[in-house]
């Protein structure tokens, strides 16, 4: 015991590397000094190497964003997390608290672990909450708002998305395509196209996209972040016991953190859930029920994943390299033993042919490993007690904030505004400063300071708004729980690449059957002005093609580029 709590510290002290290179585990729990290990903490907690990421860590986009998943449990309060006792340098990082995160195999919650966040700049964090929804808990997502915004604009549901990617070639290797979006225009919305534009190689940038609330759609415009290597530290999520969080006193300090090489190398898709996922979901029930890998969201109807884009541009001049990545997946998906391990016991394999010798691991050091290793390029430092409990106090801070948003955004709140968000017009309601705000942009020093802004296309008024498929508001699609035993070992067969299939929900998952990245650095180029497209002609009334369902032959688009 150490001040009256019961501290909860999880400690990797060996990470693997990739290709079985690695050693296995020295020590499986780490105490503070004179602290006795809790008789059945084992039992009452695990730490993960698979789940949602930390929505603040990395922000999906999705084109035709929907309510969130309703489930039938009410989540539990926020536990007592202490920061770690290293902090990480840098003039614009802070200590973003975790959350309650709905687990679909376990039907309960596990706990998403706070982050140690790179800000990206000139935004500030408006967390996701749980809010009662009949008689479940409906998940509303977070977003990174614009800093120097003071009011929020509910709008009314965008049309469905005209985004079908380009219809010519990429100018030159250097360029990404960006996808376009809707743009609400007073009383209508107005399409902006998609566009080629420069990549950056410290930056990813983030497109525009909308975020469904109960009050109505929030428009976030597009921004640059850091590239995933350059955003913080991502500790992995845990699952506890009921009885372990409710003992007085309880709290909890992550301190296992995430292989960032190797979470980009398992990285999937949930657009239901607007949260990316890391680790195993591997198994074709996965796929069924909505969890796609990261190579085939570009090409869907579904959104638009920056951080695999990014990673496609850094490997340009690899003609095969996405034909690798499809492979990988493909043959986890076919080989269990393949897959990476889904707890953090189950990592440290004998090198003799195990999941340790064939996946590069998720987990690659402890934080206090990590903060000690030279060859790190992020810089730490230590916290005192009284250092973690301010920031602590700060956390609460966030959970006062989240608390505030989900009462302005509840059904009694915006009771008067309901009508007229959903019969075409905008409600707009003050934004208060969030505790989670980046610096600005020109304090943050060369390496920190964000590239030119893209230049947003001129609106195309020819590309006529088609509605969604007509639902109520109150009308939510509901949850499908997906219920795979952990073990259970799947059939082999025979795939192509699999696409997430053009569906308004996630199918429950079969019983039948059963993706990676790379690096490179480049120099930074300017922003040029963005190359413009048209969408392509559109069947059936503006709405685009449906991708290749899973099963078929991966379809090429016409004059796509490597961008």
């Amino acid at each position: 015991m150490m001040d009256g709590r019961v501290v909860f510290r999880w400690c990797l002290i060996a990470g693997l590397t990739a290709l079985g290179t690695g050693s296995g585990l020295d020590t499986a729990w780490g105490l503070q000094p004179g602290q006795a290990l809790v008789a059945g903490a084992e039992e009452e907690m695990q730490v993960l190497t698979r789940g949602p990421v930390h929505e603040a860590f990395a922000e999906t986009v999705t084109f035709d964003p929907e309510a969130g998943l309703v489930v039938p449990n009410r989540p539990p309060e926020a536990i007592e997390e202490l920061p770690p006792d290293q902090r990480l340098e840098g003039a614009n990082v802070t200590w973003i608290p975790g959350y309650w995160a709905w687990d679909d195999e376990r039907s309960d919650f596990l706990w998403v672990s706070g982050i140690w966040r790179n800000l990206p700049p000139a935004r500030q964090w408006v967390p996701g909450y749980w809010g009662q929804s009949g008689p479940g808990f409906q998940w509303t997502s977070g977003y990174w708002a614009d800093a120097r915004e003071s009011e929020i604009e509910y709008l009314p549901e965008p049309p469905a998305t005209v985004e079908v990617g380009p219809n010519r070639a990429a100018p030159s290797a250097d360029q990404t395509w960006l996808p376009g979006s809707w743009i609400w225009q007073q009383t209508r919305y107005a399409w902006r196209p998609g566009f080629w534009a420069a990549v950056q190689p410290d930056w990813v940038w983030t497109p525009a996209h909308y975020v469904y609330t109960p009050r109505g759609y929030v428009f976030v415009d597009g921004y640059w972040d850091y590239s995933v290597a350059r955003r913080g530290v991502l500790f992995a999520p845990v699952y506890f016991t009921a009885r372990s969080y409710t003992r007085p006193g309880f709290s909890y300090s992550p301190a296992t953190v995430i292989n960032l090489g190797a979470f980009v190398d398992n990285l999937f898709f949930r657009p239901r859930y607007q949260h990316y996922y890391f680790g195993d979901y591997y198994a074709s029930n996965y796929h069924d029920a909505g969890y796609y890998p990261a190579y085939s969201v570009n090409s869907s109807r579904y959104g638009y994943d920056p951080i695999y884009a990014h990673e496609r541009w850094r490997n340009r001049q690899d003609g095969m390299w996405e034909q690798r990545v499809i492979a990988a997946y493909q043959h986890r998906r076919d080989h269990a033993e393949a897959r990476p391990p889904r707890i953090w016991m189950s990592q440290g394999g004998s090198g003799d042919g195990g999941i340790a010798s064939t996946v590069r691991n998720l987990i690659g050091a402890s934080l206090d490993q990590a903060s000690r290793s030279r060859d790190s390029a992020w810089r730490f430092q230590a916290l005192d007690q009284a250092e973690r409990q301010e920031l602590s106090q700060h956390g609460h801070e966030v959970q006062r904030f989240r608390d505030q948003r989900q009462q302005w955004e509840t059904k009694a709140a915006m009771a008067r505004d309901t009508a007229r968000v959903h019969t075409g017009e905008s409600a707009r309601l003050k934004l208060p400063p969030s505790p989670i705000a980046a610096r600005p942009a020109d304090s943050l020093g060369r390496e920190y300071t964000p590239p030119r802004t893209h230049a947003a296309p001129p609106l195309d008024r020819l590309v006529q708004p088609q509605p969604r498929q007509a639902r109520s508001p109150e009308q939510l699609r509901p949850h499908t729980t997906l219920r795979v035993p952990f073990d259970k070992p799947q059939p082999k067969h025979e795939l192509n690449v699999e696409r997430p299939r053009e569906s308004r929900g996630e199918g429950r998952p079969s019983r039948g059957p059963t993706e990676s990245r790379s690096k490179g650095r480049e120099s930074r180029a300017p922003a040029p002005s963005p190359e413009l497209e048209r969408p392509a002609a559109q069947p059936q009334g503006n709405r685009p093609a449906d991708p290749p369902a899973a099963g078929s032959k991966p379809e090429q688009h016409k004059g796509k580029g490597k961008g």
